[in-house]
């Protein structure tokens, strides 16, 4: 009875709220317009509302703002604007999020000539990126599941909580293809295969499309270039990019139904992708009947401009941009902006080219309703948001996304009354959740699992023993600072006068002055003073530096953004470029109590400001691992928790584990206590210094927020790991980039000192029961080219061990002889199934025309003649029956 008193009461207050803003619109004469009748077709509302628009009105549709004060005016100019960016991050709870993102529809709705709303995006990879938002493993920790139904649950949780907050667009999934293991942005993937990306890509589009949010597939096409790094231009041919580039993109467009795409930032055999017309209309919109809207990355047109040079004035990167295809600037106004308003008035570019942009935010618009219910109920942002339903499937995606890579002489599972365990390492007692992800949520690490799973009488040990980043370099004490003389006659003794400034480029006056005593800041999204922006501010810190002893100091810098520092009036790091939070480090030789000039310059332009200075302190290299192994000496088993450094603009030269991870490893296994080694990281990982040392490796990805329960799981049985790996992982950096479905090669594969062979195949992953493939089915053995319809190919899986289990079921095919080369093995189906001990089950799949089908010469879809060759298997490499298929022409 309550509960239904208390719906009734919040239908009354959402109707009161819905009156008030008709109120408003009808006093300004706008609810008897044809846009403003919902029972109208869609088509007819945008011809209606883009006839009643100024240029202005419309241009504004194609911009974005993203700022966290003066909301207010960006709409005071009745124009306001179409779409804004993550604002609503910096808000404490989901509530005040919902009721933020109420304030600003209200804004829009009641500020603006025409009424019309604007849609909030935010980032959603594996969880909204904000606060209390459900945090579920990383996107290739979900493609490691091999389930996209799992993957469409997860998605449509994501949508749900980022809808009940008035967030009406993720900028996700990342579909782009990751063939090589050194980018930095593996794990926003879902790994290195087409076929794998697309049933991901559509699960996820799907999901957020039924809940009413717009997915936005990204970053079209191919962002990785030469080296494994990120965003640089990429020059593969049409072939490359229509089998294995595009193909994700084109289901989540025609199949998933994605309402946006991100055009990426890279060129593309020269032309910025953000100015690609063959791209953005030729392709996307007239090949595959892409009827959404395409946005920028962030910043992306403007570097059409300043990055790529293909454009001497913004009127002219305008033009590129929009006639391209692109549709929305994001963050902010700038190339779309007085640029692209001028060149449609002088002529450079049409108001018609304007009013089909328009039109397809218009059309996203009013199908998500905004028109009619603009608004968000708080109280149900507040209760849904990482609810006990949501961290339970958070906790089912953990368990099957884990790998089990190694596992001798079965060590794994372990004894839960097992009587002493050693649970090291830098991601032991730590949660990484990986790249986008949200914060203020219960986080469960591999040290509180464990504890959670085993006997009361086992005594659990816990230790670092190392960090991923060496801890030497600590911030500089006050005390070896001294503030320029003005400061000092105020009284300060210690630290440095620090200027801070509401602009990027450290011009004009400083709005605030101060002394900071040590530079260790870690504002993220918030601001170091009330007066200073929360985005776009920059600071000067000056003063001396006197060292305790003479020594050549190495300083360490790490800031979000650029920074700047000199000593003794020399430059001595110089990174003055937007960036994620990054350290530099500079070796300066000191005389012991010399004063020395020093001035630190540091910008920060949106992604959260860090900002600290530090320099070496001498400490024993290898006390932590000392201290680890005195440990695992008196234990019974050891379980290492290790990782990475990677992340967007985070590329990876060396794919060894960094620091002294990998010292750590071999010195406690070295114990001879059974060793296994958890691997807490996004992309692939070389193991050649140490895997021969351990008995067991489990792959979990970042795992989310369950994670370690869910790790615990694995590692004294509860859950048996089905998961698989989405990517390839390679013996050693040398080798890459490598991956599962080569073409022939005209020489060989090896190396005069390595095999070509990868450490673990795309597709492995063990179990610790094992799986029987039996009597292979293909129907029809012959099928006419004419009449070809559809393959059923069905095989029969027994689970032949004693534990209960997942397995991954793998088709591949091949086309042995063809009129081009082709690969090896190209994976077209799988299915993750569960048997009891003793089951057996028939895996049926079905075959499609396409399935059979490649580019001809001419680029065309063709089907030849011939055999082909069904494998399937637990693998890529461990295929476990074979068959052929013939194809006739008559």
């Amino acid at each position: 009875m309550q509960r239904e008193m208390k719906k009734e009461y919040l239908m009354i207050g959402i109707g009161i709220l819905i009156f008030c803003d008709a109120h408003t619109l009808c006093k300004a004469g706008l609810t008897s317009y044809p846009y403003r009748n919902s029972k109208l077709p869609i088509e007819k509302r945008v011809k209606d509302l883009l006839s009643r628009m100024t240029l202005e009105e419309k241009i504004a549709q194609l911009q974005c703002e993203f700022q966290y004060t003066d909301i207010e005016k960006i709409f005071e100019d009745g124009v306001g604007v179409g779409n804004l960016g993550y604002i609503l991050r910096n808000c404490a709870t989901p509530r005040e999020a919902a009721e933020e993102a109420n304030r600003i529809q209200k804004l829009a709705m009641e500020k603006t000539r025409l009424g019309i709303p604007v849609i909030i995006h935010d980032e959603g990879l594996h969880g909204l990126t904000g606060c209390r938002a459900t945090s579920f493993p990383q996107a290739i920790g979900l493609a490691a599941t091999w389930n996209p139904d799992l993957v469409e649950e997860v998605a449509s949780v994501i949508a749900k909580e980022s809808k009940s907050r008035g967030i009406r667009q993720l900028l996700s999934p990342v579909i782009n293809i990751a063939r090589d293991a050194r980018w930095g942005r593996v794990e926003e993937t879902y790994g290195e295969d087409p076929y794998l990306t697309s049933r991901m890509g559509v699960a996820f589009c799907r999901a957020l499309e039924r809940e009413g949010v717009i997915s936005t597939p990204k970053h079209f096409a191919a962002n990785v270039g030469d080296g494994g790094r990120d965003s640089n231009a990429v020059h593969f041919s049409e072939r490359l990019l229509r089998e294995i580039y595009f193909p994700a993109f084109k289901a989540c467009v025609q199949e998933g139904n994605a309402t946006s795409l991100m055009a990426a930032y890279n060129s593309l055999d020269g032309i910025p992708c953000s100015a690609n017309r063959w791209l953005l209309t030729e392709v996307l919109r007239n090949e595959w009947g892409f009827r959404g809207f395409v946005v920028s990355d962030y910043g992306s047109v403007g570097h059409i401009l300043q990055l790529h040079h293909t454009a001497a004035t913004e009127k002219e990167a305008a033009k590129q941009a929009i006639e391209a295809g692109l549709d929305v600037e994001l963050p902010r106004r700038y190339i779309y902006g007085q640029p692209l308003l001028e060149a449609v008035k002088e002529g450079l570019v049409k108001e018609s080219t304007i009013n089909k942009a328009v039109s397809r935010i218009l059309e996203a618009k009013f199908k998500l309703g905004l028109f009619e219910n603009p608004y968000v109920d708080p109280d149900y942002a507040d209760k849904i948001s990482d609810c006990e339903e949501h961290r339970r499937l958070a906790l089912q995606a953990a368990r099957e996304a884990i790998v089990l890579l190694k596992n001798e002489n079965n060590v794994l599972p372990l004894k839960k009354d097992i009587n002493s365990i050693a649970v090291i390492g830098p991601n032991a007692n730590k949660v990484q959740l990986g790249g986008y992800s949200g914060w203020s949520i219960k986080v469960v690490t591999v040290l509180e699992g464990i504890k959670n799973k085993v006997s009361p009488r086992t005594k659990v040990f816990y230790t670092e023993g190392c960090d991923i980043i060496p801890k030497n370099i600590v911030p500089i004490p006050k005390e070896n600072f001294i503030p320029p003389d003005d400061m000092r006659a105020k009284g300060y003794k210690f630290g440095l006068k620090a200027e801070y400034f509401n602009n990027m480029e450290l011009s004009g006056e400083p709005v605030v002055v101060r002394v900071d005593e040590d530079i260790d800041f870690v504002w993220l999204e918030g601001s170091p003073d009330p007066r200073i922006n929360k985005d776009k501010f920059s600071v000067r810190w000056r003063g001396k530096i006197v060292s305790p002893i003479s020594k050549e100091c190495t300083l360490g810098v790490t800031t979000d953004d650029g920074v700047r520092l000199f000593i003794d009036g020399k430059l001595v790091i110089d990174s003055w470029y937007d960036r994620p939070a990054t350290m530099d480090t500079a070796v300066v030789k000191f005389e012991a109590g010399r004063e020395y000039e020093i001035c630190m310059e540091y910008y920060e332009n949106g992604g959260g400001a860090v900002a600290t200075l530090g320099w070496v302190v001498d400490i024993d290299p290898l006390q932590g691992i000392k201290k680890a192994v005195e440990i695992a000496q008196k234990c019974d088993a050891a379980v290492i928790v290790v990782g990475i450094i990677e992340g967007e603009g985070k590329d990876r030269a060396e794919l060894t584990l960094p620091g002294q991870q990998e010292e750590l490893i071999k010195r406690v296994a070295g114990t001879g206590v059974p060793t296994i080694v958890v691997l807490i990281n996004g992309g692939p990982v070389v193991m050649e210094n140490w895997i021969n040392y351990v008995q067991g490796i489990i792959e979990a990805w970042y795992p989310g927020e369950e994670g370690g329960n869910a790790i615990a799981e694995v590692l004294f049985g509860d859950y048996n790991p089905g998961g698989k790996l989405p990517i390839t992982f390679p013996r050693a950096v040398g080798q890459v980039p490598l991956y599962y479905n080569y073409k022939p090669s005209g020489r060989g594969y090896d190396y005069t000192n390595l095999t070509g062979k990868p450490l673990f195949p795309f597709g492995y992953g063990l179990s610790y029961t094992q799986f029987e493939y039996t009597n292979l089915r293909i129907e029809p053995l012959k099928a006419k080219l004419s009449s070809i319809d559809k393959i059923k190919i069905s095989v029969d899986i027994q689970n032949v061990g004693n534990y209960k289990g997942d397995e991954v079921v793998q088709l591949y095919i091949r086309d042995l002889v063809s009129s081009l080369s082709r690969p090896f093995k190209e994976l077209k189906r799988f299915k993750r199934i569960t048997l009891e001990p003793g089951e057996k089950k028939t895996v049926a799949f079905i075959l499609l025309p396409e399935d059979l089908a490649f580019l001809d010469i001419n680029l065309k879809y063709i089907i030849e003649p011939g055999s082909f060759e069904i494998m399937i298997g637990s693998s890529s490499e461990d295929i476990r029956v074979k068959g052929n298929l013939e194809v006739i022409s008559q």
